[in-house]
């Protein structure tokens, strides 16, 4: 096509200026349009949606096409307005209009089509966002158009205007302030995730120098709950809602299902909801009582019992070994198979399942413990039920040997001291010589009976000191008495075993793969365990010495105390708990991932980069270093995944190899020996220098 300047026409063109119709076939892109980059598929959607809905308000400005000899050719070049053609031939493609749908022009004969193309896009100001924000907001309550509605007048996503009206209804005084630019964009979204403008204000005032969005919403949900909470995830939106709750939503965020906003409501509906699965489980089961409790009730001070092993009927033993039999016969038939039929992995998950149920069927509680016990039922991390069995309240307890009640004969005496001296009947002060009391037939005097066991414990700590494997059985009863038998005063070494909860210290952790490790640990020692506290002497004595060594180790492991506490001055616990990680072997790697919930979502964007920076490489920080916190924690934990990385606090110093070590080992061991020894080490506090000079003498 030949270009053709616009001052030579014809003699029967139109006069500049001069307003048309003109068929929208005999319109054509002008070649000399200032515009190079073609409009997005967006905006020429968003002409298309208000012209229909509007009309084209704004006349395009074209000029005459002409041949080589200068006369017209009946086409038009479009100097300003080539959006609106293509949003008129969308329509035409759509089918909503006719290609010679007549469009109102303006003949421009006089101006530089370049230039003016150049001065339509550039001698311009866009609205103001916050007036834009207004206006939505108007069209909605003014003339109550809903978000689709509007958003087919103005071709924009119906997610997009529900956007600008959550904005529009911001405080008009932070509007104001984002205005005057001293708010950003994104921290006035973060305002518009609740429509409470008081709730907004207050915030506003609290804030310090740090207005990051996520401590605006932070503050703003502090009373709210968020949907991923275990109590959201365990009733769920649909239920909530149906008993009157709201949800609040966060309209520019990922946030996960939104916000609970009656945090009372929802606790009322667990409870509920417990109360209900509680009361299943007891008349299933035939438990005495049940409890619910939201967090699980740690400081219950109630004796646990688990359930024993049990014979199985002959029944359960036939199914067992058909199941295992057909079990076995399935695996070596599709050993070799890359992948199975659907219908061989399904016999596969059914045997399995038959296995599964008889060897439940192994274990369980005595029926007088059923009939005198209860059950927590709790909710767990994950927003699902947890039940907890086998509970003994105190006034369901059996009467024991220590319940006994003395005989009249045995009355006594106590002296200021709070020794027991008499027999208390008051009729001879000093008791009597053993001798009489040996005559009259009474039993010797608690004063001579304390004297005699003394002896005796005298006595056991010469020999138990000098018979090692004694020693740790009797260490072995004495943990186990207190771990498995609460209460139950059977032991006679004075070592008290001292367990915190850890549930206390960490949201979830209860819930994890380590933690249910070490309660089925625990739970297989329990159900081996002598239901009689007076036979575990025996239970013990009995077991090979690898066996007295791994109960031994559960035990002694449930007392590992390695919590730092901010207020604690424990510099030499926490010191010999690293050299326990290090004689273990201790490998974090295989107990705690770094994600945004354990770890990088409570940490600043520095340690974020510090972190994937040793992880990872200094240009995968680099690139995150401009995002805002939320999604650089969320790309942060993508990158650290299966690299093994570890904070600090939770890495362990391997111990040295053998061979280069085998050489040093005397010189290790005198190392250990002088660290031993005293050191005329400062003190921190005048506390700790008193302990230290007690501890020295």
């Amino acid at each position: 096509m030949t270009t053709i300047e616009p001052r030579l026409r014809s003699a029967s063109a139109c006069e500049n200026g001069t307003e048309v119709f003109i068929p929208l076939s005999k319109l054509k892109k002008s070649p000399r349009n200032a515009r190079k980059t073609p409009h997005s598929e967006a905006i020429i959607e968003a002409y298309a949606a208000s012209i229909a809905a509007k009309g084209i308000l704004q006349n395009l400005v074209v000029e005459p096409e002409l041949d080589g000899e200068g006369a017209e050719t009946g086409f038009y070049f479009v100097s300003i307005g080539e959006g609106r053609r293509l949003a008129q031939l969308l329509r035409v493609k759509r089918k909503q209009i006719k290609k010679t749908e007549p469009i109102r022009c303006v003949i421009d004969t006089v101006n530089d089509a370049h230039e003016i193309s150049l001065d339509e896009n550039i001698t311009r100001e866009a609205m103001h966002p916050a007036d834009q924000f207004e206006a939505f907001r108007d069209l909605h309550e003014g003339r109550g158009w809903g978000a689709e509605e509007i958003a087919a007048r103005f071709g924009i996503t119906a997610h997009v205007v529900r956007q600008r009206l959550r904005l529009g209804a911001v405080s008009p005084r932070l509007m104001q302030v984002y205005r005057d630019c001293d708010l950003t964009l994104d921290q006035l979204m973060a305002f518009a995730i609740t429509d409470d403008q008081a709730r907004q204000e207050q915030v506003f005032e609290s804030l310090t120098y740090n207005r990051e969005p996520y401590i605006i919403r932070r503050e703003l949900t502090r009373t709210h709950v968020a949907a991923n909470d275990r109590r959201a995830v365990f009733i769920g939106a649909e239920a909530y809602m149906e008993a009157g709750g709201a949800i609040l939503r966060d309209l520019f965020t990922e946030d996960r299902g939104g916000f609970y906003e009656d945090a009372a409501l929802l606790d009322r509906l667990v409870i509920e909801k417990l109360q209900g699965i509680s009361e299943t489980v007891r008349q299933a089961e035939g438990w005495k009582w049940a409890d619910v409790h939201i967090d699980y009730p740690h400081a219950n001070g109630l004796r646990r019992t688990y359930p024993q092993p049990v014979d199985l009927s002959e029944e359960d033993k036939a199914a067992y070994a058909r199941a295992s039999d057909e079990f076995n016969r399935l695996t070596e038939e599709w050993d070799s198979a890359e992948e199975l039929p659907d219908d061989v992995d399904q016999r596969f998950g059914r045997l399995e399942a038959e296995i599964e149920r008889i060897d439940a069927l192994r274990h369980a509680f005595d029926p007088d413990v059923v009939a005198r016990g209860g059950v927590f039922v709790v909710l767990a991390h994950d927003g699902t039920a947890r039940i907890e069995r086998g509970f003994i309240r105190a006034e369901d307890e059996q009467a024991g040997p220590e319940a006994e009640t003395r005989s009249e004969g045995e009355n006594y005496a106590v002296n200021d001291d709070g020794e027991i001296i008499e027999d208390g009947s008051g009729s001879d002060s000093d008791g009597g010589s053993d001798e009489e009391a040996e005559d009259d037939g009474k039993p010797l005097s608690d004063l001579l009976i304390r004297n005699l066991t003394a002896h005796r414990t005298l006595g056991l700590r010469l020999a138990l000191g000098e018979q090692p494997d004694i020693a740790l059985v009797a260490v072995t009863h004495t943990l186990a008495a207190q771990t498995f038998y609460q209460g139950a005063e059977a032991h006679c070494l004075e070592i008290r075993p001292t367990s915190i909860y850890l549930a206390g210290h960490a949201d979830g952790i209860e819930d994890t793969a380590a933690a249910k490790a070490l309660a089925d640990r625990h739970a297989e020692w329990a159900a081996d365990m002598p239901r009689d506290v007076a036979d575990l002497w025996s239970f013990i004595a009995s077991l090979d010495h690898a066996s007295v060594m791994a109960l031994f180790a559960h035990c002694a492991s449930l007392t590992v105390n390695a919590v730092k506490q901010p207020w604690e001055r424990k510099p030499r616990a926490h010191e010999t708990a690293d050299r326990l990680a290090t004689a273990v072997n201790l490998d974090m790697t295989a107990h705690w991932t770094p994600t945004v919930r354990t770890y990088l979502g409570r940490i600043t964007k520095a340690h974020i980069l510090d972190a994937v920076r040793e992880a990872a490489s200094e240009e995968a920080a680099d690139r995150l270093s401009d995002l805002k916190k939320q999604p650089m924690a969320e790309a942060a934990e993508q990158l650290l995944a299966g690299t093994g990385w570890l904070p600090t606090v939770l890495r362990t110093e391997q111990r040295a190899l053998s061979g280069e070590r085998q050489d040093q080992v005397t010189d290790a061991r005198s190392a250990d020996v002088a660290e031993l020894e005293p050191k005329p080490t400062q003190p921190d506090t005048a506390e700790e220098a008193e302990a230290f000079n007690v501890a020295a003498e």
